[in-house]
C-alpha cells in the first residue's frame, strides 16, 4: 500500500475534483491519498464526490490557514 499527498487548496471547484479524480487514477487500489484543500465548497464537494465513487474517506481534518485534510483509501478502478 501506499501513501501519497495531493495539495489543491489553491484550486477552486470543479478543478478540485477534476486534480483529485486523475490523481486517484495514477494510484493502486488501497493505497492512501491526503488532499489538502480549502473549506466552503470544495472542502464539501470532494469528499461528497469521493463517496460517491465508492471511495473510503477515513479522515477529514482541520489543517489550519482555512485548509482541510481528507484521507481517501481508493477502493475501486
Amino acid at each position: 500500500m501506499a501513501e501519497d499527498t495531493l495539495d489543491i487548496s489553491g484550486d477552486m471547484c470543479p478543478m478540485t475534483l477534476v486534480k483529485t479524480k486523475l490523481r486517484l487514477e495514477e494510484l493502486a487500489v488501497g493505497d492512501l491519498l491526503t488532499i489538502r484543500l480549502r473549506g466552503g465548497e470544495a472542502g464539501t464537494n470532494v469528499p461528497r464526490s469521493l463517496r460517491e465513487h465508492g471511495h473510503a474517506v477515513l479522515a477529514e481534518r482541520e489543517a489550519g490557514e482555512g485548509c482541510w485534510e481528507v484521507v481517501v483509501r481508493k477502493t475501486r478502478d
